[in-house]
């Protein structure tokens, strides 16, 4: 089997498209907020939501009914021809692959706002060749519409195999932006037992031992405490290695209950923590909890602060607060500092948050 060679992966897939990124920009993406561009009263409220959120999406796929597919591309056309999204970015999810709406999707959306579309979401991705069809069709679509700048594409992971061939997915065009996790679909694909959109189970579960009675015996009627577990961690620490090694960003996708607002935060928090860099927003009330848990906070950039003062050359090691920091430290709390970094740049109350902490002598 003969493969392509890197070098060819800089080039354009179409006479006149612009050149491929040879780095993805690390902007800001804390909340994917989904829009329905059919839906007239939530279309009136897009631009006042410019400013608020890191990411506007168009959403054309699931929740879009087939007789309003139509309706919600051309919707999406006149919402990005008619506002000024400053520091915020568009981004679409078009229709699934093998549907009959996604040709139209792309013809029609690349020439009319091509020019305002940061990224495009693909759902249902079950390995390379499904980006490499996108990849082609987009560079054609761009030089046509004379576009200078490359459109980014997005995975979402809903299927077993799409997981399976995660790794090349990530790597399969330089117009790849990152991936999210689409827990709903990918639990149906994979036969799991659970109904809900994210979030824990509680019988997925680890119980405490049984206590011992007087005899040494073991009281196995006894009362035990039981330790719920992530249904989803294996899964999201295979799409953040794999995100890493490209060059590209990780997203929680979405948490159904909306009004569990507490669960919500939880399941963001995970993902923040185990490195992904933002989740999607089904509701207004999910920026927030986004914005907040995507943000590092004030006592953990107050400390990485600390370190990298202390740090210098970033060579050998130091005792601050009694415990050890080296080089490995330093590392971790460069990822925090740059973060900070870049969201104070678009972020006016997070910035003054930032600025007003006060970093001590190491």
């Amino acid at each position: 089997m003969s493969h392509k060679s890197a070098k060819d992966f800089f080039r354009p897939l179409a006479v006149g498209a612009p050149l491929p990124l040879r780095e993805i920009p690390a902007r800001p993406s804390r909340a994917i907020h989904f829009f329905d561009p059919s839906n007239e009263k939530m279309a009136a409220k897009i631009p006042a939501m410019v400013g608020t959120v890191d990411v506007l999406l168009g959403n054309l796929e699931d929740a879009i009914k087939a007789d309003n597919k139509v309706a919600a591309r051309e919707g999406l056309v006149r919402i990005a021809q008619s506002t000024d999204f400053g520091p915020t970015q568009l981004w679409t999810r078009i229709n699934a692959l093998d549907s009959p709406w996604v040709l139209d999707d792309l013809t029609t959306l690349v020439p009319a706002i091509g020019d305002k579309l940061d990224v495009i979401m693909v759902p249902k991705v079950q390995g390379a060749e499904d980006i490499h069809y996108v990849d082609r069709i987009l560079a054609q679509l761009e030089a046509k519409a004379g576009l200078e700048r490359p459109i980014l594409i997005h995975a979402i992971l809903e299927t077993a195999r799409g997981v399976a061939n995660v790794e090349e997915i990530c790597g399969a065009s330089p117009r790849m932006q990152g991936l999210s996790l689409g827990p709903a679909d990918l639990a149906a694909d994979r036969k799991m037992k659970t109904t809900r959109v994210g979030g824990g189970h509680p019988g997925y579960l680890v119980r405490e031992d049984a206590p011992r009675d007087a005899d040494g015996g073991f009281r196995y009627d006894a009362d035990r405490f039981r330790f719920q577990q992530d249904l989803w961690h294996y899964t999201m620490a295979k799409m953040v290695d794999a995100c890493a090694t490209h060059g590209i960003y990780p997203y929680w996708g979405p948490f159904g209950d909306i009004k569990d607002t507490v669960a919500c935060e939880d399941q963001f928090r995970n993902a923040f923590l185990l490195g992904c860099v933002g989740a999607w927003s089904l509701h207004p009330v999910q920026i927030e909890i986004a914005n907040r848990v995507f943000s590092p906070s004030v006592e953990d950039i107050a400390h990485a602060r600390r370190v990298v003062a202390a740090m210098g050359d970033g060579t050998g090691a130091v005792m601050i607060d009694g415990k050890m920091e080296d080089d490995a430290s330093l590392k971790q709390c460069l990822v925090l500092v740059e973060l900070a970094e870049e969201l104070a740049a678009i972020d006016p109350v997070l910035k003054a948050t930032y600025d007003a902490i006060e970093t001590p002598e190491a």
